[in-house]
């Protein structure tokens, strides 16, 4: 057997060095850069918004159950009136201008709520705490699914398998700082306070933003000159393009069964909330605390064991995990209703969808429209999200009024679970599908090229051949 030589090139598909971090991810030559600035990015919003959260818990609880399902109707039409401007931005401007547009339009929304905080007269934080739910549960969805339209921007498919659920470890470790930020302080530092640390931030993540879009051409995804360009289209394409696939249409299906199952676990953990700790510091405490517990054990699958699980069954088995859990977690919990089996699901729920589901659905979006990336993708995740919720709330609320209880919510949600299920092995297939078709398409591409080329040698001989027979005429002429 012919042994290589020792001078051959390194294998690029290979992990990048011999680092612990590389064998254990598998990074590749010119991604570290790109990996440490998509870290400092979804570290800072995420440690922005875990700062808030649980003071956005608090004042959802603070202003009455019963007014949950009319903050989540208030947050949908927010959701809606909000996509229109975005839909402006990404059609008119190119990307360097509209991410941080619309990042420092949220920070000056917070220094704003700050600033009423202060000023507030006693009993009007009520009404000022319903208003931020809202605007909290807008500002987390858009701020986040910005964030992956970048990041999808930027990587192939194949990294995305890769490199996705790592880089969702940054968003954990931001999430563990803000939410230990927040337990530690909310007894001893008012509300107002804590939001000024989630404006800078907000300004971290610009910064980190326009770092990793530099990156953009260095890896093979988009040209520079792309994108420097607005995107184009119509302002209603988020819209009208998700209605107009199947592949789209049943992204946006997995992401309404996953809001409305997890809106009944919130309205159970807020219930059980209200009822243990009267104490409003303690109630915002408690939201940290099983944020931060959440997190951790979010963290250690990240990065672990994410980037094996899709390599090893797939992007459509990887996806059907949660559900497959959330169906087991909510027979369960209909058959014992208690107080650990609610805490308890929940915390398994929403670290198998930070770590896995979550960094998985965006390999999904890879193999659609630069358009699609940003409009589609915006609207699936922002709008159609919160439908879920509000299908969620008022179903909810609508079981509660029949007289029927935490067995009833349960017991609903376990077929759901199973719909979801089916519906994640689909979008699998499609998007292997998807895949290997623009494998092929870009492989024909690199052969016609190649034949171009080939055909232009050819020609190029050709043409010297006949400049070297004209020559030798005029000689042959004189001689």
């Amino acid at each position: 057997m012919t042994q290589p030589a020792a001078d051959a090139p390194a294998d690029p598909a290979a992990p990048a060095g011999r680092g612990a971090l590389g064998r254990l991810i598998g990074i590749r030559p010119g991604e570290g850069p790109a990996l440490a600035w998509s870290w400092a990015y979804i570290f800072s919003l995420l440690a922005a918004y875990y700062v808030l959260r649980p003071i956005r818990d608090q004042m959802g609880v603070a202003s009455g159950l019963e007014n949950l399902p009319w903050l989540f109707t208030a947050t949908l039409v927010g959701m809606l009136a909000l996509n229109i401007p975005f839909g402006w931005l990404v059609k008119t401007l190119p990307r360097a201008r509209f991410v941080p547009l619309t990042y420092r339009f949220f920070a000056l929304n917070i220094l704003l709520f700050a600033l009423a905080l202060f000023l507030a007269p006693p009993g009007a934080d009520i009404w000022i705490g319903r208003v931020f739910f809202v605007w909290l549960s807008i500002f987390n969805l858009f701020v986040v699914s910005i964030f992956w339209a970048t990041i999808v921007d930027v990587f192939t498919t194949e990294q995305g398998k890769r490199l996705f659920g790592f880089i969702a470890a940054g968003a954990t470790l931001g999430a563990i700082a803000g939410s230990a930020t927040t337990a530690i302080l909310a007894r001893s530092v008012p509300s107002w306070a804590l939001l000024l640390c989630a404006v800078g931030l907000l300004e971290t993540a610009v910064f980190s933003m326009r770092g990793l879009a530099r990156l953009s051409e260095r890896l093979h995804q988009v040209p520079a000159a792309e994108a420097r360009e607005a995107i184009g289209g119509s302002i209603w394409a988020g819209l009208t393009r998700t209605l107009a696939s199947p592949y789209l249409l049943n992204i946006g299906l997995f992401l309404l069964l996953f809001s409305v199952t997890s809106t009944f676990l919130y309205f159970e953990q807020a219930g059980i909330a209200k009822r243990s700790f009267p104490d409003r510091g303690a109630q915002t405490a408690f939201f940290a605390q099983v944020d931060l517990l959440v997190n951790i054990l979010t963290l250690g699958v990240q990065l672990f064991l994410t980037g094996r699980i899709v390599r090893r069954i797939g992007v459509g088995w990887t996806l059907a995990l949660l559900p497959a859990v959330s169906a087991a977690g909510f027979a369960a919990l209909a058959l014992s209703p208690t107080i650990a089996a609610i805490v308890g699901f929940q915390v398994l729920r929403r670290a198998g969808n930070f770590a896995i589901a979550r960094p998985i659905r965006e390999v999904l979006f890879t193999v659609v429209p630069r358009e699609d990336r940003y409009k589609a993708k915006g609207f699936i995740d922002t709008v159609v999200y919160r439908l879920g919720d509000q299908v969620g709330a008022w179903s909810f609320t609508g079981i509660a009024a029949l007289g029927l209880g935490a067995t009833a919510v349960a017991a609903t949600a376990v077929p759901l679970s199973l719909a979801w299920l089916l519906n994640s092995l689909w979008l699998g297939r499609a998007q292997e599908r998807r895949a290997a078709a623009a494998e092929a398409q870009a492989a024909a591409a690199e052969a016609q090229a190649a034949q171009g080329e080939a055909a232009q040698g050819e020609a190029a001989e050709a043409r010297a051949a006949d400049g070297t027979a004209t020559e030798a005429k005029p000689a042959q002429a004189r001689a």
